[in-house]
């Protein structure tokens, strides 16, 4: 199954006290690369569960996820100020503002952010249950429409990939009916300058044996054609794989380049290294691509 790892997805749900709107952007990455940018009022005590929720969905990828909550009645108070003691901070930090002659205006959010300035009151369960309730119903929501993104845009990568395999194929193909043809040219050559040393006094017919053996060798490409034909079809089962395989396709592409780069080297041969060269565009195509496969 390919499943690409670009993404995106958005969503609203909202109770008679709360309106929240998730949404959610995903790009290719080796790992989960998860940024989570949730509302200051959010309840501290559900951001791991939100992590995991995102997790278990989305895998892998770089995702980025907004949450915005805004209350349509009174929110659920969870803690109180203390007076006492922000009272007792101003009372230290305005003299020393006004001798530095430094600006007051943001100093009370400071001091809201100071040690023991908020204690923690008794919480309505009730209603931060319903507010979780809200919250994660949006947030699976936006989550189930980035994933269909993803797969559709996964249906799009696959029809890409077996056009670029099945071009591979094609000149295959080619090389396989053409490479009777080059070792039969390179048979006829050595021929006749065979015919040509052994008319030489100095001839070596043992040294020539043995270089022959390697020259042949050498240009020899039929376990590369069978490698890369293997590849080939391997690559197609696994895109056929319920499962995802964005790091096997990689492993298979560069077993494919390693193949049409050997026959490359080996040719010996003006049109079969064009046919190389095409294979080799083909190939690029996938391995850009892969990279954005779950």
């Amino acid at each position: 199954m390919i499943i690409s790892m670009t993404g995106f997805g958005n969503a609203q749900v909202s109770n008679p006290n709360l309106q929240v709107s998730v949404e959610v952007k995903s790009l290719n990455s080796k790992s989960l690369d998860l940024n989570v940018r949730l509302p200051r009022n959010f309840p501290s005590e559900k951001e791991l569960e939100i992590r995991n929720i995102i997790k278990d969905k989305l895998e892998r990828g770089k995702v980025s996820v907004y949450v915005e909550m805004q209350y349509l009645s009174e929110p659920a108070i969870t803690a109180q100020i203390n007076t006492l003691l922000v009272k007792a901070y101003l009372h230290q930090l305005l003299p020393i503002a006004k001798e530095l002659n430094l600006d007051t205006q943001g100093l009370m959010s400071a001091v809201l952010t100071f040690p023991d300035v908020l204690i923690p009151t008794h919480k309505d369960e009730e209603k931060m249950h319903q507010e979780w309730q809200c919250i994660e119903q949006a947030l699976n929501e936006a989550l189930q429409k980035c994933y269909e993104f993803r797969l559709q845009e996964g249906k799009m990568l696959e029809h890409d990939f077996r056009e670029s395999i099945e071009q591979i194929q094609n000149l295959l193909a080619q090389v396989e009916q053409y490479d009777s043809t080059r070792i039969a040219q390179i048979r006829m050559r050595i021929q006749n300058r065979m015919t040509e040393l052994l008319n030489h006094e100095k001839f070596d017919m043992n040294r020539f044996e043995q270089e022959m053996i390697y020259y042949i060798e050498k240009l020899d490409i039929s376990e590369e054609k069978a490698r890369l034909r293997n590849h080939l079809t391997y690559f197609l089962q696994i895109i056929d794989s319920p499962e995802p395989s964005g790091r096997k396709l990689n492993f298979i592409a560069q077993e494919i380049g390693r193949e049409i780069n050997t026959m490359g080297a080996k040719a010996n041969d003006s049109q079969l290294q064009q046919w190389v060269v095409l294979m080799k565009e083909e190939l690029e195509k996938i391995k850009e691509q892969v990279q954005n496969i779950l």
